[in-house]
Protein backbone atom coordinates (compact mmCIF):
# COMPACT_ATOMS: atom_id res chain seq x y z
CA UNK A 1 0.00 0.00 0.00
CA UNK A 2 1.54 3.28 -1.10
CA UNK A 3 1.80 6.42 0.95
CA UNK A 4 -0.75 8.20 -1.24
CA UNK A 5 -3.33 5.58 -0.26
CA UNK A 6 -2.54 5.92 3.42
CA UNK A 7 -2.89 9.70 3.24
CA UNK A 8 -6.33 11.26 3.47
CA UNK A 9 -5.58 14.01 0.94
CA UNK A 10 -5.54 12.69 -2.63
CA UNK A 11 -2.85 13.77 -5.06
CA UNK A 12 -2.75 13.89 -8.86
CA UNK A 13 -1.01 10.50 -8.85
CA UNK A 14 -4.12 8.91 -7.30
CA UNK A 15 -6.26 9.60 -10.37
CA UNK A 16 -6.40 7.46 -13.48
CA UNK A 17 -6.00 4.14 -11.62
CA UNK A 18 -9.65 3.23 -11.03
CA UNK A 19 -11.46 0.46 -12.96
CA UNK A 20 -13.99 1.51 -15.55
CA UNK A 21 -17.04 0.65 -13.44
CA UNK A 22 -15.79 2.85 -10.59
CA UNK A 23 -15.18 5.78 -12.94
CA UNK A 24 -18.66 5.31 -14.40
CA UNK A 25 -20.13 5.24 -10.91
CA UNK A 26 -18.42 8.53 -10.02
CA UNK A 27 -19.75 10.15 -13.19
CA UNK A 28 -23.29 8.96 -12.46
CA UNK A 29 -23.00 10.20 -8.87
CA UNK A 30 -21.84 13.68 -9.95
CA UNK A 31 -24.64 13.89 -12.53
CA UNK A 32 -27.25 12.66 -10.04
CA UNK A 33 -25.97 15.14 -7.46
CA UNK A 34 -26.47 18.01 -9.90
CA UNK A 35 -30.03 16.94 -10.83
CA UNK A 36 -31.13 16.07 -7.30
CA UNK A 37 -29.62 19.26 -5.90
CA UNK A 38 -31.57 21.20 -8.54
CA UNK A 39 -34.88 19.59 -7.60
CA UNK A 40 -34.27 20.18 -3.91
CA UNK A 41 -32.85 23.64 -4.61
CA UNK A 42 -36.06 24.83 -6.27
CA UNK A 43 -38.10 23.49 -3.34
CA UNK A 44 -35.63 24.98 -0.87
CA UNK A 45 -35.83 28.39 -2.53
CA UNK A 46 -39.63 28.42 -2.49
CA UNK A 47 -39.78 27.39 1.15
CA UNK A 48 -37.16 29.89 2.32
CA UNK A 49 -38.64 32.81 0.36
CA UNK A 50 -42.09 31.80 1.61
CA UNK A 51 -40.81 31.89 5.18
CA UNK A 52 -39.25 35.32 4.60
CA UNK A 53 -42.53 36.62 3.14
CA UNK A 54 -44.65 35.07 5.93
CA UNK A 55 -46.43 32.54 3.72
CA UNK A 56 -46.20 28.73 3.71
CA UNK A 57 -44.75 28.01 0.29
CA UNK A 58 -45.27 24.59 -1.37
CA UNK A 59 -46.74 22.17 1.17
CA UNK A 60 -49.36 20.07 -0.63
CA UNK A 61 -47.56 17.73 -3.05
CA UNK A 62 -45.64 15.20 -1.00
CA UNK A 63 -44.36 15.61 2.57
CA UNK A 64 -43.52 19.29 3.19
CA UNK A 65 -44.14 19.87 -0.54
CA UNK A 66 -40.98 17.98 -1.52
CA UNK A 67 -42.57 16.56 -4.68
CA UNK A 68 -43.81 19.95 -5.95
CA UNK A 69 -40.72 20.47 -8.12
CA UNK A 70 -41.11 17.00 -9.63
CA UNK A 71 -44.76 17.75 -10.38
CA UNK A 72 -43.78 21.02 -12.06
CA UNK A 73 -41.21 19.17 -14.18
CA UNK A 74 -43.82 16.67 -15.35
CA UNK A 75 -46.23 19.51 -16.07
CA UNK A 76 -43.67 21.27 -18.28
CA UNK A 77 -42.85 18.01 -20.06
CA UNK A 78 -46.48 17.58 -21.20
CA UNK A 79 -46.98 21.18 -22.26
CA UNK A 80 -47.15 22.12 -25.93
CA UNK A 81 -43.74 22.74 -27.47
CA UNK A 82 -44.10 25.91 -29.56
CA UNK A 83 -41.51 26.76 -32.21
CA UNK A 84 -41.44 30.39 -33.43
CA UNK A 85 -41.61 30.83 -37.19
CA UNK A 86 -38.56 33.13 -37.31
CA UNK A 87 -36.41 30.83 -35.13
CA UNK A 88 -33.26 29.06 -36.29
CA UNK A 89 -34.47 25.53 -35.57
CA UNK A 90 -31.11 23.81 -35.02
CA UNK A 91 -29.58 26.46 -32.78
CA UNK A 92 -32.92 27.01 -31.02
CA UNK A 93 -33.01 23.32 -30.11
CA UNK A 94 -29.40 22.87 -28.94
CA UNK A 95 -28.98 26.16 -27.01
CA UNK A 96 -30.55 24.90 -23.73
CA UNK A 97 -28.45 21.74 -23.78
CA UNK A 98 -25.22 23.75 -24.00
CA UNK A 99 -26.00 25.55 -20.75
CA UNK A 100 -26.91 22.31 -18.94
CA UNK A 101 -23.84 20.39 -20.16
CA UNK A 102 -21.42 23.16 -19.16
CA UNK A 103 -22.97 23.48 -15.70
CA UNK A 104 -22.82 19.72 -15.02
CA UNK A 105 -19.31 19.26 -16.48
CA UNK A 106 -17.81 21.58 -13.86
CA UNK A 107 -18.72 19.03 -11.16
CA UNK A 108 -16.22 16.56 -12.62
CA UNK A 109 -13.23 18.28 -10.95
CA UNK A 110 -14.93 19.16 -7.65
CA UNK A 111 -13.65 17.01 -4.72
CA UNK A 112 -16.53 15.63 -2.64
CA UNK A 113 -14.29 13.94 -0.06
CA UNK A 114 -10.88 12.39 0.72
CA UNK A 115 -9.53 8.94 -0.11
CA UNK A 116 -12.04 6.19 0.70
CA UNK A 117 -12.38 2.46 0.12
CA UNK A 118 -15.09 1.35 -2.34
CA UNK A 119 -15.38 -2.45 -2.74
CA UNK A 120 -11.70 -2.83 -1.84
CA UNK A 121 -10.48 -0.06 -4.17
CA UNK A 122 -8.88 3.01 -2.56
CA UNK A 123 -10.02 6.00 -4.57
CA UNK A 124 -10.64 9.74 -4.06
CA UNK A 125 -14.24 10.98 -3.95
CA UNK A 126 -13.72 12.99 -7.13
CA UNK A 127 -14.35 12.13 -10.77
CA UNK A 128 -10.96 13.41 -11.97
CA UNK A 129 -8.35 16.06 -11.36
CA UNK A 130 -5.80 17.78 -13.58
CA UNK A 131 -2.99 20.28 -12.88
CA UNK A 132 -5.17 23.08 -14.30
CA UNK A 133 -8.53 22.00 -12.88
CA UNK A 134 -9.53 25.54 -11.84
CA UNK A 135 -9.04 26.72 -15.42
CA UNK A 136 -11.50 24.00 -16.45
CA UNK A 137 -14.01 25.48 -14.00
CA UNK A 138 -13.53 28.92 -15.54
CA UNK A 139 -13.93 27.47 -19.03
CA UNK A 140 -17.22 25.78 -18.10
CA UNK A 141 -18.48 29.00 -16.55
CA UNK A 142 -17.55 30.97 -19.67
CA UNK A 143 -18.97 28.42 -22.13
CA UNK A 144 -22.31 28.27 -20.33
CA UNK A 145 -23.18 31.77 -21.54
CA UNK A 146 -23.09 30.54 -25.15
CA UNK A 147 -26.32 28.64 -24.57
CA UNK A 148 -28.00 31.82 -23.35
CA UNK A 149 -26.67 34.01 -26.17
CA UNK A 150 -27.47 31.48 -28.89
CA UNK A 151 -30.91 30.83 -27.42
CA UNK A 152 -31.71 34.54 -27.45
CA UNK A 153 -30.41 35.01 -30.98
CA UNK A 154 -32.03 31.88 -32.43
CA UNK A 155 -35.49 32.80 -31.07
CA UNK A 156 -35.91 35.45 -33.77
CA UNK A 157 -37.43 37.96 -31.34
CA UNK A 158 -36.32 41.25 -29.84
CA UNK A 159 -36.61 40.57 -26.12
CA UNK A 160 -34.65 37.29 -26.20
CA UNK A 161 -31.91 38.94 -28.26
CA UNK A 162 -31.57 41.80 -25.77
CA UNK A 163 -31.46 39.29 -22.91
CA UNK A 164 -28.71 37.30 -24.62
CA UNK A 165 -26.64 40.44 -25.25
CA UNK A 166 -27.03 41.47 -21.64
CA UNK A 167 -25.88 38.05 -20.49
CA UNK A 168 -22.75 38.17 -22.65
CA UNK A 169 -21.83 41.65 -21.37
CA UNK A 170 -22.51 40.46 -17.82
CA UNK A 171 -20.24 37.45 -18.26
CA UNK A 172 -17.38 39.54 -19.66
CA UNK A 173 -17.65 42.12 -16.87
CA UNK A 174 -17.64 39.67 -13.97
CA UNK A 175 -15.45 36.93 -15.42
CA UNK A 176 -12.47 39.27 -15.07
CA UNK A 177 -13.14 39.90 -11.38
CA UNK A 178 -13.68 36.18 -10.78
CA UNK A 179 -10.42 35.24 -12.49
CA UNK A 180 -8.43 37.79 -10.50
CA UNK A 181 -9.92 36.43 -7.26
CA UNK A 182 -8.72 32.94 -8.16
CA UNK A 183 -5.23 34.33 -8.89
CA UNK A 184 -4.90 35.05 -5.16
CA UNK A 185 -5.79 31.41 -4.47
CA UNK A 186 -3.09 30.23 -6.93
CA UNK A 187 -0.49 32.43 -5.28
CA UNK A 188 -1.28 31.13 -1.81
CA UNK A 189 -1.85 27.44 -2.57
CA UNK A 190 0.89 27.11 -5.20
CA UNK A 191 -1.25 24.87 -7.39
CA UNK A 192 -4.26 24.95 -9.77
CA UNK A 193 -5.41 21.46 -8.82
CA UNK A 194 -8.68 21.44 -6.87
CA UNK A 195 -7.56 18.56 -4.65
CA UNK A 196 -4.28 20.40 -4.01
CA UNK A 197 -6.12 23.60 -3.07
CA UNK A 198 -8.26 21.69 -0.56
CA UNK A 199 -5.13 20.05 0.88
CA UNK A 200 -3.41 23.45 1.18
CA UNK A 201 -6.33 24.79 3.23
CA UNK A 202 -5.86 22.01 5.76
CA UNK A 203 -2.59 23.49 7.03
CA UNK A 204 -3.42 25.51 10.14
CA UNK A 205 -1.13 28.13 11.59
CA UNK A 206 -0.70 29.95 14.87
CA UNK A 207 -0.76 33.71 15.22
CA UNK A 208 0.85 35.76 17.97
CA UNK A 209 -1.47 38.57 19.06
CA UNK A 210 -0.45 40.67 22.06
CA UNK A 211 2.01 37.98 23.09
CA UNK A 212 -0.59 35.17 22.95
CA UNK A 213 -0.55 32.38 20.39
CA UNK A 214 -3.95 31.46 18.95
CA UNK A 215 -4.79 28.89 16.26
CA UNK A 216 -5.79 30.37 12.90
CA UNK A 217 -7.83 28.43 10.31
CA UNK A 218 -6.39 27.73 6.93
CA UNK A 219 -9.53 28.48 4.91
CA UNK A 220 -8.91 31.01 2.17
CA UNK A 221 -12.25 32.68 2.97
CA UNK A 222 -10.43 34.07 6.03
CA UNK A 223 -6.88 34.26 4.71
CA UNK A 224 -8.03 35.92 1.48
CA UNK A 225 -11.20 37.65 2.65
CA UNK A 226 -11.27 40.35 -0.10
CA UNK A 227 -10.86 37.68 -2.80
CA UNK A 228 -13.65 35.60 -1.26
CA UNK A 229 -16.08 38.54 -1.17
CA UNK A 230 -15.33 39.58 -4.75
CA UNK A 231 -15.47 35.98 -5.99
CA UNK A 232 -18.88 35.37 -4.45
CA UNK A 233 -20.29 38.63 -5.86
CA UNK A 234 -18.93 37.67 -9.29
CA UNK A 235 -20.47 34.21 -8.86
CA UNK A 236 -23.91 35.73 -8.30
CA UNK A 237 -23.42 37.83 -11.43
CA UNK A 238 -22.22 34.84 -13.47
CA UNK A 239 -25.24 32.70 -12.57
CA UNK A 240 -27.74 35.48 -13.41
CA UNK A 241 -29.22 35.37 -9.94
CA UNK A 242 -30.96 38.26 -8.19
CA UNK A 243 -30.09 41.07 -7.76
CA UNK A 244 -28.10 40.53 -10.99
CA UNK A 245 -30.85 38.75 -12.99
CA UNK A 246 -30.84 41.42 -15.69
CA UNK A 247 -30.82 39.02 -18.70
CA UNK A 248 -34.28 37.76 -17.68
CA UNK A 249 -35.75 40.86 -16.06
CA UNK A 250 -39.52 40.44 -16.35
CA UNK A 251 -40.13 44.17 -15.80
CA UNK A 252 -38.03 45.06 -18.86
CA UNK A 253 -37.60 41.99 -21.11
CA UNK A 254 -40.68 39.86 -20.26
CA UNK A 255 -38.49 36.81 -19.53
CA UNK A 256 -35.30 37.69 -21.37
CA UNK A 257 -33.44 35.09 -23.40
CA UNK A 258 -36.03 32.33 -22.76
CA UNK A 259 -39.16 34.34 -23.64
CA UNK A 260 -39.89 32.21 -26.73
CA UNK A 261 -39.10 28.85 -25.07
CA UNK A 262 -41.69 26.45 -23.71
CA UNK A 263 -42.10 22.87 -22.52
CA UNK A 264 -38.88 20.86 -21.98
CA UNK A 265 -36.61 23.47 -23.56
CA UNK A 266 -37.74 26.02 -21.00
CA UNK A 267 -37.24 23.39 -18.30
CA UNK A 268 -33.65 22.85 -19.49
CA UNK A 269 -32.88 26.56 -19.18
CA UNK A 270 -34.39 26.58 -15.70
CA UNK A 271 -32.41 23.43 -14.85
CA UNK A 272 -29.15 24.98 -16.08
CA UNK A 273 -29.64 28.04 -13.88
CA UNK A 274 -30.12 26.01 -10.71
CA UNK A 275 -27.37 23.52 -11.60
CA UNK A 276 -25.02 26.48 -12.13
CA UNK A 277 -26.01 27.88 -8.73
CA UNK A 278 -25.26 24.56 -6.99
CA UNK A 279 -22.06 24.06 -9.01
CA UNK A 280 -20.70 27.51 -8.20
CA UNK A 281 -21.56 26.94 -4.54
CA UNK A 282 -19.50 23.74 -4.68
CA UNK A 283 -16.64 25.59 -6.42
CA UNK A 284 -16.71 28.36 -3.80
CA UNK A 285 -16.63 25.71 -1.08
CA UNK A 286 -13.63 24.06 -2.74
CA UNK A 287 -11.61 27.22 -3.30
CA UNK A 288 -12.36 29.22 -0.16
CA UNK A 289 -14.18 27.16 2.49
CA UNK A 290 -11.81 24.24 2.89
CA UNK A 291 -13.67 21.88 0.56
CA UNK A 292 -14.70 18.70 2.36
CA UNK A 293 -12.79 19.55 5.54
CA UNK A 294 -14.82 19.87 8.73
CA UNK A 295 -15.25 23.30 10.30
CA UNK A 296 -14.13 24.11 13.81
CA UNK A 297 -14.95 22.81 16.47
CA UNK A 298 -15.77 19.54 14.68
CA UNK A 299 -12.07 19.25 13.84
CA UNK A 300 -11.40 18.46 17.50
CA UNK A 301 -12.66 14.97 16.67
CA UNK A 302 -9.77 13.10 15.04
CA UNK A 303 -11.97 11.19 12.59
CA UNK A 304 -13.80 14.27 11.29
CA UNK A 305 -11.77 14.45 8.07
CA UNK A 306 -11.53 10.74 7.30
CA UNK A 307 -13.87 8.19 5.76
CA UNK A 308 -17.27 9.26 4.48
CA UNK A 309 -17.90 12.00 7.05
CA UNK A 310 -16.29 14.75 4.92
CA UNK A 311 -19.14 14.44 2.38
CA UNK A 312 -21.51 15.63 5.10
CA UNK A 313 -19.40 18.72 5.78
CA UNK A 314 -19.12 19.41 2.05
CA UNK A 315 -22.89 19.19 1.45
CA UNK A 316 -23.52 21.35 4.52
CA UNK A 317 -21.31 24.13 3.17
CA UNK A 318 -22.97 23.93 -0.26
CA UNK A 319 -26.44 24.20 1.31
CA UNK A 320 -25.30 27.21 3.35
CA UNK A 321 -24.11 28.99 0.20
CA UNK A 322 -27.33 28.14 -1.65
CA UNK A 323 -29.20 29.67 1.27
CA UNK A 324 -27.20 32.88 0.75
CA UNK A 325 -28.23 32.87 -2.94
CA UNK A 326 -31.89 32.54 -1.91
CA UNK A 327 -31.46 35.13 0.83
CA UNK A 328 -30.17 37.67 -1.69
CA UNK A 329 -33.13 37.01 -3.98
CA UNK A 330 -35.62 37.48 -1.16
CA UNK A 331 -34.15 40.74 0.17
CA UNK A 332 -32.37 42.80 -2.51
CA UNK A 333 -34.06 44.58 -5.43
CA UNK A 334 -32.74 44.26 -8.96
CA UNK A 335 -29.99 46.67 -9.90
CA UNK A 336 -30.15 48.99 -12.88
CA UNK A 337 -27.93 47.95 -15.75
CA UNK A 338 -25.61 50.95 -15.39
CA UNK A 339 -25.23 50.28 -11.65
CA UNK A 340 -24.43 46.66 -12.36
CA UNK A 341 -21.70 47.51 -14.87
CA UNK A 342 -20.28 50.26 -12.66
CA UNK A 343 -19.95 47.78 -9.78
CA UNK A 344 -18.03 45.31 -11.93
CA UNK A 345 -15.64 47.64 -13.73
CA UNK A 346 -15.16 50.56 -11.33
CA UNK A 347 -15.36 48.85 -7.93
CA UNK A 348 -14.59 45.13 -7.98
CA UNK A 349 -11.88 45.17 -10.65
CA UNK A 350 -9.68 48.00 -9.20
CA UNK A 351 -10.01 46.65 -5.64
CA UNK A 352 -9.02 43.18 -6.84
CA UNK A 353 -5.95 44.48 -8.65
CA UNK A 354 -4.78 46.44 -5.61
CA UNK A 355 -5.34 43.43 -3.34
CA UNK A 356 -3.29 41.14 -5.58
CA UNK A 357 -0.49 43.72 -5.63
CA UNK A 358 -0.55 43.90 -1.82
CA UNK A 359 -0.62 40.10 -1.56
CA UNK A 360 2.38 39.81 -3.86
CA UNK A 361 4.30 42.31 -1.75
CA UNK A 362 3.50 40.41 1.45
CA UNK A 363 4.66 37.12 0.00
CA UNK A 364 7.98 38.67 -0.99
CA UNK A 365 8.85 39.41 2.66
CA UNK A 366 10.85 36.40 3.81
CA UNK A 367 11.28 37.17 7.52
CA UNK A 368 7.54 37.28 8.27
CA UNK A 369 5.14 34.33 8.45
CA UNK A 370 3.12 34.27 5.22
CA UNK A 371 -0.21 33.18 6.69
CA UNK A 372 0.14 35.55 9.61
CA UNK A 373 0.77 38.59 7.49
CA UNK A 374 -1.98 37.67 5.02
CA UNK A 375 -4.49 37.33 7.85
CA UNK A 376 -3.28 40.56 9.47
CA UNK A 377 -3.84 42.47 6.21
CA UNK A 378 -6.62 40.43 4.54
CA UNK A 379 -9.23 40.64 7.30
CA UNK A 380 -9.08 44.45 7.66
CA UNK A 381 -9.04 44.77 3.87
CA UNK A 382 -12.11 42.54 3.60
CA UNK A 383 -13.98 44.51 6.25
CA UNK A 384 -13.04 47.72 4.45
CA UNK A 385 -14.35 46.26 1.19
CA UNK A 386 -17.67 45.34 2.82
CA UNK A 387 -17.97 48.84 4.26
CA UNK A 388 -17.20 50.33 0.83
CA UNK A 389 -19.85 48.23 -0.93
CA UNK A 390 -22.61 48.94 1.58
CA UNK A 391 -21.77 52.54 2.46
CA UNK A 392 -24.52 54.88 1.21
CA UNK A 393 -23.36 56.71 -1.89
CA UNK A 394 -25.62 59.72 -1.37
CA UNK A 395 -26.16 61.88 1.68
CA UNK A 396 -29.76 61.45 2.91
CA UNK A 397 -31.92 64.49 2.23
CA UNK A 398 -33.76 66.07 5.20
CA UNK A 399 -37.43 65.22 5.32
CA UNK A 400 -39.58 68.23 4.33
CA UNK A 401 -42.02 69.63 6.83
CA UNK A 402 -45.78 69.41 6.39
CA UNK A 403 -46.03 73.06 5.28
CA UNK A 404 -43.26 72.54 2.71
CA UNK A 405 -45.09 69.48 1.35
CA UNK A 406 -48.29 71.51 1.01
CA UNK A 407 -46.47 74.41 -0.69
CA UNK A 408 -44.65 72.12 -3.13
CA UNK A 409 -47.74 70.09 -4.02
CA UNK A 410 -48.74 70.50 -7.68
CA UNK A 411 -52.15 71.86 -8.52
CA UNK A 412 -54.88 69.25 -8.58
CA UNK A 413 -53.01 66.56 -6.67
CA UNK A 414 -54.24 64.62 -3.66
CA UNK A 415 -55.75 65.47 -1.20
CA UNK A 416 -57.31 68.55 -2.91
CA UNK A 417 -59.22 67.36 -6.02
CA UNK A 418 -59.76 69.79 -8.91
CA UNK A 419 -62.97 71.74 -8.92
CA UNK A 420 -63.81 70.73 -12.48
CA UNK A 421 -63.57 66.94 -12.70
CA UNK A 422 -63.92 66.94 -16.50
CA UNK A 423 -60.60 66.35 -18.24
CA UNK A 424 -60.02 69.03 -20.90
CA UNK A 425 -59.72 67.62 -24.42
CA UNK A 426 -56.30 67.31 -26.00
CA UNK A 427 -55.48 70.16 -28.45
CA UNK A 428 -54.13 67.63 -30.95
CA UNK A 429 -57.32 65.55 -30.90
CA UNK A 430 -59.44 68.71 -31.26
CA UNK A 431 -57.45 69.77 -34.32
CA UNK A 432 -57.68 66.35 -35.98
CA UNK A 433 -61.46 66.17 -35.41
CA UNK A 434 -61.90 69.66 -36.86
CA UNK A 435 -59.97 68.68 -40.00
CA UNK A 436 -62.04 65.52 -40.55
CA UNK A 437 -65.51 67.04 -39.96
CA UNK A 438 -66.10 68.33 -43.55
CA UNK A 439 -65.27 64.91 -45.01
CA UNK A 440 -67.67 63.19 -42.63
CA UNK A 441 -70.47 65.64 -43.46
CA UNK A 442 -70.01 65.07 -47.22
CA UNK A 443 -69.95 61.31 -46.78
CA UNK A 444 -73.12 61.51 -44.71
CA UNK A 445 -74.94 63.64 -47.29
CA UNK A 446 -73.97 61.23 -50.05
CA UNK A 447 -75.30 58.29 -48.12
CA UNK A 448 -78.62 60.02 -47.51
CA UNK A 449 -78.98 60.84 -51.19
CA UNK A 450 -78.39 57.19 -52.07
Amino acid sequence: MTSSILAQDPTLADFGRDPWWLVLGKIVFAFAFGLLATLLGVWFERRVVGYMQVRPGPNQVGPFGLLQTLADGLKMAFKEDILPKAADKVVYFFAPTISVICAVTALSVVPFGPMVSIFGHHTPLQVTDVPVAVLLLLACSSMGVYGIVLGGWASGSTYPLLGGLRSSAQMISYEVAMGLSIVAVFMTAGTMSTSGIVAAQGDATRLTIFGTEIPAPGWYAILLLPSFIIFFIATVGETNRAPFDLPEAESELVAGFMTEYSSLKFALFMLSEYVAMVTMSAVTTTLFLGGWRAPWPITIWEGANSGWWPMLWFFGKVIALVFVFVWLRGTLPRLRYDQFMRLGWKVLLPINLVWILVLSGLRSIEDWDTRGKVIAVGIPAGLLLIATLFWPSRRPQPKPTTQEQVDNRPYGSFPLPPMDLQVPPSPRITRVVAEREPANIVAGSDSREV
